[in-house]
């Protein structure tokens, strides 16, 4: 059996890891997850926040629960730094809960991956920051971030 890939592959570059973080921003705000699971081995190892997930099967669990609470989903992921086999992002996206209150959410995540481009680790730290809806700044439609919509660092998060 052929193992799966997910371009690009490590080792990475600067761009290859640019490239790495969007595809991975795409996914999420596809809120689909299944898809999104399919970027993690079998045996991916998750912490996020205060939760540790592990394997698909979790992951995919984790991402229902997720987006139930969190609607309206929005994410921004910037490269921080990488290496070899690992990327550093910051990220923060948008969200507000049934009751109508608007969050930003902000955090930075570490990654790894295997030899065929699925991430083996991801560690996540993530605050939550109540916001006005006024103050919100992501306005795209559902689903991918339009090409010309501001990055983190153009919009001064």
């Amino acid at each position: 059996m052929t193992a799966i890939q997910r371009l690009p592959l490590p080792p990475f570059t600067r761009e290859s890891a640019i490239e790495k973080v969007r595809l991975a921003e795409d996914g999420w705000n596809s809120r689909d997850p299944e898809r999104v699971a399919l970027a993690y081995t079998l045996d991916s190892s998750w912490r996020n926040r205060s939760e540790f997930v592990e394997g698909r099967e979790a992951i995919i669990s984790f991402l229902e629960r997720k987006w139930r609470r969190e609607l309206d989903y929005r994410l921004i992921k910037e490269l921080w730094s990488f290496g070899e086999n690992r990327i550093a992002v910051r990220f923060a996206y948008e969200w507000h809960d049934d009751s109508g209150s608007w969050f930003r959410s902000y955090g930075n995540e570490n990654w790894e991956f295997d030899e065929n481009g699925l991430m083996r680790r991801r560690y996540a730290s993530i605050n939550d920051l109540p916001i006005r809806e006024a103050d919100r700044r992501y306005f795209w439609p559902l689903g991918r971030r339009p090409d010309d919509h501001p990055g983190l660092s153009e919009l001064g998060l």
